[in-house]
């Protein structure tokens, strides 16, 4: 009888598996495309961009492409390609914003979010830009400054509070930090790959290698392979807890992802001693 409730109590609590599909957006050219706010990658020169491991329930997809308005669009279950019209914008703050979030120079961006921001104070996007690039410039009190303007008209919003996280990492408060990330995680229903990347950097910061490890994962579960350098760093947390296997794995991923990544040379020349090391520990009785 204990056996038949517990039973019956693991089918209560267990979670939903949703199937997974390829799924084709077709846009603009070179439209940034997210899922669930989770940004999922760039459509080609003919607009589409075709995205593998997409579960089969409910989602939200937004597609930005510059001059244009910002596009929100539900995606039924089981849909397997998805046409978005996007349509032109003369809005100055909209353009100002889009020109900011594809500058390189980060003191230029940083002036174009500002003027976004003149032109339109409320607007919680722009100020996150701002404190992304103002955490780039070590100009902390003033990335948090953009933060708390972006919550004041988006109280709840998960990207802020894993910007906000990352600050504090920055400034080497650890506690402060795994706060704001695990607070982004509640804001984001669980999916807040950003904040999960940024717990498990925090947690390696304080030698906590295989608790880091697991966070790691749970934010490359989510991000669906788009994200490669996340190979890299769990790749490297594996070396610190002696398991060259797992850290060949994650390393081979990374290749596979980015073969011209800025870290494939790196990982490329320890590849071989790591399959050695990798090797001999599969023959030890």
């Amino acid at each position: 009888m204990k056996l038949v409730v517990f039973t019956a109590l693991l089918f209560l609590v267990a979670p939903v598996i949703h199937a997974q599909a390829s799924l084709t957006i077709t846009t603009e050219p070179n439209a940034i495309v997210w899922i669930d706010e989770i940004r999922r990658g760039t459509t080609d020169a003919s607009g589409k961009l075709t995205l593998t491991k997409v579960s089969a329930r409910r989602h939200t997809v937004r597609v930005r492409a510059n001059g244009f308005k910002e596009n929100v669009t539900p995606l039924v279950p089981g849909r397997r390609s998805l046409a978005v019209k996007l349509v032109p914008t003369t809005d100055q703050a909209e353009l100002l914003f889009q020109q900011a979030e594809t500058t390189q120079e980060k003191e230029k961006a940083a002036d174009l979010y500002r003027q976004a921001i003149k032109l339109r104070p409320a607007f919680p996007a722009a100020h996150v830009g701002l404190a992304r690039m103002l955490l780039d410039l070590n100009q902390f009190k003033e990335a948090h400054a953009a933060i708390d303007a972006a919550r004041r008209t988006r109280p709840s919003y998960a990207e802020a509070s894993a910007v906000e996280g990352r600050i504090y990492r920055e400034e080497a408060f650890a506690d402060d930090a795994i706060r704001s990330f695990r607070r982004a995680i509640r804001e984001g229903g669980g999916i807040q790959p950003e904040a999960y990347v940024g717990i498990a950097r925090v947690l390696e910061d304080k030698g906590e290698f295989n608790e880091a490890i697991v966070s790691f994962q749970k934010a490359l579960s989510q991000l669906a392979d788009s994200e490669p350098v996340i190979y890299q760093m769990l790749g490297a947390v594996y070396e610190k807890v002696n398991k060259p296997k797992e850290a060949v794995a994650a390393y081979e991923k990374y290749l596979q992802l980015a073969p011209n990544g800025s870290y494939a040379a790196a990982i490329r020349s320890i590849l071989d001693q790591l399959k050695r090391e990798a090797a001999g520990e599969q023959i030890i009785p």
